[in-house]
């Protein structure tokens, strides 16, 4: 047999094995079963497809990028914004004057950096007291304002920004439209060159801008995998959406137009008035959602990165992703403007809801497995599977991961290439490790729970001297 009627004749056998396995992945199965398996297979599916069109669209932004980056366009026009740094912080003694250190280093050329001391009962207080850098103002809140979540504190720093920063001062009348806010977490670094997603805003529809986010701490397994989780998701889903206006805010490094944030606020149950909803676990994703709701435009940053503390601890980590992914399920409420909105195309918009769905998404494929492992191990199912079967359905459940985790790395070479291969399967084990804080998470907003515990800081090197008094 020639060789092309020999690749034709693998190819015919490898089809029929296919269509075996379908025809009879569900023999034995019960029928209560069969269509949690189906939507399964449809999700998985949906997403797949989805990360490769966000994929190939983040391709033309990471270009975009580097073509402002190197005509120098992407900082033509950051004078003309006020800078406004937000650093909310919570008994951060470790890493405040880092932080505030590294902000008074960022090349702009109006600033003005507020630290909202919410309630420190460490040396918190005292460390900021000592930082001497001529464009900090600390606000300090005290019981029982403080310690009543991060909405909360931010929308106190708003308040402060209207009633005195463009109310007084050099800065007296400063056009809302060209005030920039952007929320650092008290453990982030954030890059000197900020002022490059000055680009973004020259387009005065754009309401937020979010910067990569990466960990510096990345000297673990457990650290490098939640980098990865970073670059993943920034790299492909937040550039894939940057085209549609529709990236959303992922809090630490977020840039925020005050005028777009002026056009959201609401008033809390106390009567008082800001731009985030009180009560909610991931404020950041929510304020984004409103946004664009609203009109306004999302994007994401390729070359403006902010780096912060990873989690060496499991425990704490578990703690950490449960407070976010119940904050997925608090956006729910979201859903329906999502698919009323006028303001986006409809691929775009069903794209959002995708997006918001990622809780329902991964807790239904997450029980599919389970019952997977369950009917394979009592030997209620047992599907045709052949060599070339499981090499398939490893390629189509690890080839994403792979490609994601190549994207986000973007480096060149054979050995980069191997050495992205072997980090993305680092990242496929993580991603199932931390798979149940979906579940967890899940049972706390159906019992109403909405405590949540501080993530702890780890000790780093002291601040610059330059900038703390002896």
């Amino acid at each position: 047999m020639s060789g092309p009627d020999m690749s034709w004749a693998a190819i015919g056998r490898w089809f029929e094995e296919v269509t075996e396995f379908v025809a009879h992945i569900y023999d034995g199965l019960p029928p209560w079963a069969v269509p949690i398996f189906i939507v399964a297979i449809v999700m998985v599916a949906g997403s797949t497809a989805s990360l490769f069109i966000l994929a190939v669209r983040a391709g033309s932004q990471v270009r975009r990028a580097a073509r402002a980056t190197g005509s120098g366009k992407d900082l033509s026009h950051e004078h003309e914004y006020l800078w406004v740094f937000m650093v909310p912080a919570l008994n951060e003694e470790t890493v405040i004057a880092d932080s505030v250190g590294r902000l008074s280093e960022v090349q702009v050329t109006h600033k003005r950096i507020l630290v909202i001391d919410d309630g420190s009962d460490d040396r918190t207080g005292e460390v900021l007291a000592g930082i001497r850098a001529p464009d900090l103002t600390v606000l300090t809140r005290v019981a029982p304002n403080a310690r009543q979540g991060k909405s909360e504190a931010l929308n106190d720093a708003w308040r402060h920004l209207h009633r005195t920063v463009l109310a007084e001062g050099p800065y007296r009348g400063w056009d809302p439209a060209r005030v920039i806010v952007t929320i650092v977490d008290a453990d982030g670094r954030l890059d000197p060159m900020a002022g490059r997603v000055a680009r973004f805003f020259a387009d005065d529809r754009t309401g937020g801008v979010q910067s990569q986010v990466r960990i510096y701490n990345r000297d673990g397994l457990i650290t490098v995998a939640q980098d990865l989780e970073f670059g993943v998701f920034g790299t492909v889903f937040q550039l894939g959406r940057t085209g549609w206006g529709t990236a959303n805010m992922g809090g630490n490094g977020q840039f925020n137009r005050l005028a777009a944030l002026d056009d959201i606020a609401v008033e809390d149950s106390e009567g008082r008035v800001g731009p985030w909803r009180a009560g909610r676990l991931t404020e950041d994703q929510d304020i984004g959602l409103r946004l664009i709701h609203a009109g306004w435009r999302g994007a994401q940053a390729s070359n403006v990165v902010i780096e912060q503390q990873g989690l060496h601890s499991l425990r704490a980590l578990y703690r950490q992703r449960t407070r976010w992914a119940q904050g997925g399920w608090q956006v729910f409420d979201l859903i329906w403007p999502t698919i009323r909105n006028p303001r986006v195309g409809i691929v775009a918009r069903w794209d959002q809801l995708w997006y918001l769905l990622t809780p329902v998404v991964q807790a239904w494929v997450g029980l599919s497995v389970v019952l997977s492992i369950v009917f394979l191990a009592t030997g209620v199912s047992r599907p045709p599977l052949t060599v070339f079967i499981v090499v398939l359905a490893y390629v189509f459940s690890a080839l994403p991961g792979v490609i994601g985790v190549l994207l986000a790395r973007r480096r060149s070479g054979v050995g980069a290439f191997f050495v992205g291969v072997l980090l993305a399967h680092l990242y496929l084990v993580y991603s199932w490790l931390i798979y149940p804080v979906v579940y967890r998470s899940l049972l706390r907003q159906l019992t109403g729970a909405k405590s949540w515990a501080k993530t702890k800081r780890e000790a780093i090197a002291p601040a610059s001297p330059r900038l703390t008094a002896e």
